[in-house]
């Protein structure tokens, strides 16, 4: 039992950070959120364990009798579109963003200095309110598509009993939450310090909203 639970701990640590998809899906909100960044991750863990312990909830009991992979291709097609949604959506925010430059003199050196403009207190609520369920839900999208089944329920099928499987499942689950919220945390670090330069930050957004959108079209290709 107890060996089960630490194969599902580690196994889902290493399915989260492993997976281009996911960090795809959660580091545009990371970057967005820099200061306390790893509730997104953590908000994503948590959709994604639901998902896994959902299906993990239907088929270990009739797993004789189940079949998760009409599921899962649909999952893993709907996974990629929100990919693509998510990087569209960082890279317009990434592009509306207006960057403004000032020069000084300083000593007699010339300075120039870049800032963007802020949202308003009420669209910076908004925005926050509104994306703060996202992660979530795309979390779960992506548990209940394919590579999850490959590492959070196919080998819980296998053990001898459906404690020890259950034990399996939920440390997968629990492993992902922790590794998603440190991923999240690296993430929104980097973007807390990158955003002391406008340009750079501007440019890291970018990046990332672009990476975003290459790997959903990716996702997309490779189910259809």
């Amino acid at each position: 039992m107890i060996l089960s639970i630490f194969s599902g701990l580690i196994a889902g640590i290493l399915h989260t950070i492993s997976g281009p998809d996911h960090l795809a899906a959660v580091a545009p909100f990371a970057a967005e959120k820099k200061q306390a960044s790893w509730r997104t991750g953590l908000r994503w863990g948590a959709g994604h364990s639901a998902g896994v312990w959902l299906i993990g909830l239907v088929v270990l009991p009739l797993k004789a009798h189940f079949s998760i992979s009409a599921l899962s291709s649909w999952s893993e097609f709907l996974v990629g579109i929100s990919l693509v949604g998510i990087g569209i959506w960082s890279l317009r925010k990434a592009l509306k963003q207006k960057i403004h430059s000032h020069t000084h003199v300083h000593d007699g050196i010339r300075h120039t200095h870049f800032h963007k403009h802020s949202q308003s207190h009420r669209d910076a609520e908004a925005t926050r309110h509104e994306h703060s369920h996202a992660p979530t839900a795309i979390g779960m999208l992506h548990g209940l598509a394919g590579s999850s089944h490959l590492f959070g329920i196919i080998p819980a099928l296998m053990l001898p009993s459906i404690y020890a499987a259950g034990g399996y499942i939920i440390a997968f689950g629990l492993g992902s939450i922790i590794a998603m919220s440190g991923v999240s945390f690296v993430i929104g670090a980097l973007a807390q310090r990158l955003s002391i330069n406008a340009v750079l930050y501007n440019r890291f957004l970018l990046g990332i909203s672009g990476l975003t959108i290459v790997i959903g079209i990716f996702w997309i290709y490779q189910t259809s």
